[in-house]
């Protein structure tokens, strides 16, 4: 290891990081800076921020490692990230989310909900959940980066889980969503030049692309039988239909992930800082050619690693790292590239794990500080009370707490990060995002799109979408349930449905009909919302109509 060199490279980031921190933190100058950076993001620094704060070491670790183990047919969840994840993002929901926004003067995901619906439990329900909830992903995220670290650099895993907490914590703490925001376009340039430059790499070293796939395919002879019983084919051909990982792959990652992502509180309070749609416009290419660039590339080179692997040590990926998936892409970088590249791509990494890490708990301070007891003190405001006040938001002071709401995120997150089992990261992942999903996504779809959506409504589809999640991952999702052993405590079974496919559809598929009916048929038997109401919240959405 050349550590002259390792070091150069760390000096030269963390100098850069702490410029643009310290450029974050000399223009944080109100509660609105700190929350929606003053609602003046540059396009560019918008779409890198929502793209890296989107992109994890979850997606280049936890689901490379996934490619390596189920295939390409992964590159699926790459087309959704693009299709879902940006495109329908952007257009249809991120225009009106700014618009309502500013209409209501909102900082916070919940706190755009509770105006939406002027419900103050909304906001509180909203903010508490995605509190308690947050803490596994960023947990995931610190892993990932702590692996690479830990396989490349050897570096004692714990101590690396402490360092990048710790450095993480510094910037958001006192740059707030600005200090995440600009990093994040840091980070998100060098995670995407680092990929590039990985994935031509991977197919110069194999012998090419059409070499390279083709040898894959002929591994398939080489696939391992314990994974072919649970329904895999090969890395070239599509999993089995109705089988475990078929389920795992289809209904967890691709769809737990790529539709997931509509409702994601990190993500939506990123439309609400900029200042017009154009900016969102121009946001969308970029941040689509770098969503498709860094997770096309993650999941082909994790599927591609089996060939090295094997070539040169007569296995395949998941035999070679002993089962654990979460090891395979960094024990690849290490073993396969130039030792100058393993340092660059562990900046790639780092990157990618500080910027989601960040806007994780920047989202978890501003939970506590700004959804619970902020809103606790103001509980009697009324929505259009506090929208017509211009400057209700402006004069609050909840930053001292949401900082505090950092502070205890960052402790949450490493605690979990030092307990949490192997081969975690992408189902980590996947399952906070389909948490949220089954919670919030059919209310913020309606808040968006249905004039007649009432707060009855809201509150019975944010509610069920919870509790039926929650049931599910704790009684019937079999990776959960068995892994947290409180079916089996309660009941004696580990599961309350071992038979196919309940055992292994994500709760997702099950949750989110189940609020979008709550939502929909409460909201028809209940009063509708006062139409002065609903006119200002739609104020200003040019296809909306009486």
């Amino acid at each position: 290891m050349n550590y002259f060199i390792l070091a150069a490279v760390f000096v030269v980031y963390f100098v850069l990081v702490a410029y643009v921190g310290y450029r974050a933190w000399k223009s944080t100058q109100s509660t609105e800076d700190f929350l929606v950076a003053g609602r003046s993001t540059h396009p560019y620094v918008m779409a890198l921020s929502y793209g890296a704060t989107f992109i994890s070491t979850a997606a280049i670790v936890g689901f490379g490692g996934v490619a390596a183990t189920y295939g390409m047919g992964i590159l699926w969840l790459a087309f959704l990230n693009i299709l879902v994840g940006m495109f329908i993002a952007f257009v249809f929901f991120g225009k009106r989310t700014r618009r309502m926004g500013v209409n209501f003067d909102t900082l916070t995901f919940p706190e755009f909900l509770g105006r939406r619906f002027d419900s103050k439990f909304i906001q509180y329900f909203s903010g508490g959940l995605i509190f308690c909830a947050m803490p596994i992903y960023a947990s995931v995220v610190l892993i990932g980066a702590a692996r690479f670290m830990e396989s490349s650099l050897l570096i004692n895993f714990n101590v690396a889980l402490l360092i990048l907490a710790v450095v993480v914590c510094a910037y958001v703490f006192f740059g707030g969503i600005k200090g995440v925001m600009y990093t994040d376009a840091l980070q998100g340039t060098i995670m995407f030049l680092g990929m590039v430059f990985l994935l031509v790499f991977v197919y110069w070293t194999l012998g090419g692309v059409t070499e390279s796939h083709l040898a894959l395919t002929n591994l398939a002879s080489h696939y391992p039988a314990s994974l072919a019983a649970d329904g895999g084919t090969g890395w070239t051909s599509f999993l089995a239909f109705n089988s475990t990982m078929w389920w795992s792959l289809v209904s967890t990652m691709m769809l737990g992930v790529g539709i997931g992502a509509l409702s994601q509180p990190q993500l939506a309070v990123r439309f609400m800082t900029v200042k017009s749609d154009r900016e969102l416009n121009r946001s969308l290419l970029i941040g689509a050619l770098f969503i498709g660039v860094i997770t096309g590339s993650a999941y082909i080179v994790g599927a591609l690693s089996n060939v090295y692997f094997f070539n040169n040590f007569g296995k395949v990926a998941i035999d070679f790292v002993g089962g654990n998936i979460d090891s395979i892409i960094p024990t690849f970088i290490s073993l396969a590239l130039p030792e100058w590249f393993v340092y660059i791509f562990l900046l790639s990494l780092l990157a990618a794990a500080m910027s989601t890490l960040s806007a994780q708990l920047h989202t978890q301070g501003t939970s506590l500080g700004h959804d619970i007891v902020e809103a606790i003190k103001t509980r009697k405001e009324s929505a259009l009370e506090a929208a017509k006040n211009e400057s209700s938001n402006k004069n609050k002071s909840s930053v001292p707490i949401t900082k505090i709401g950092i502070l205890i995120g960052v402790i949450l997150a490493v605690v979990l990060g030092l307990i949490l089992p192997g081969s975690i990261v992408a189902l980590g992942t996947s399952l906070f995002m389909g948490i949220c999903a089954a919670a919030f996504l059919p209310v913020y779809t309606a808040a968006l799109f249905w004039k007649r959506t009432t707060k009855a409504g809201t509150i019975g589809g944010i509610l069920s979408g919870t509790i039926v999640s929650l049931f599910l991952l704790l009684f019937i999702y079999k990776k959960t349930a068995v892994g947290l052993g409180i079916c089996q405590f309660l009941t004696g079974k580990a599961m309350l449905i071992p038979t196919m496919p309940w055992c292994s559809m994500d709760v997702m598929l099950v949750a989110v009909p189940i609020s979008a009916i709550v939502t929909i048929v409460v909201s028809l038997l209940t009063k509708p919302m006062e139409k002065e109401f609903v006119d200002f919240a739609f104020k200003g959405i040019n296809d909306y109509k009486d």
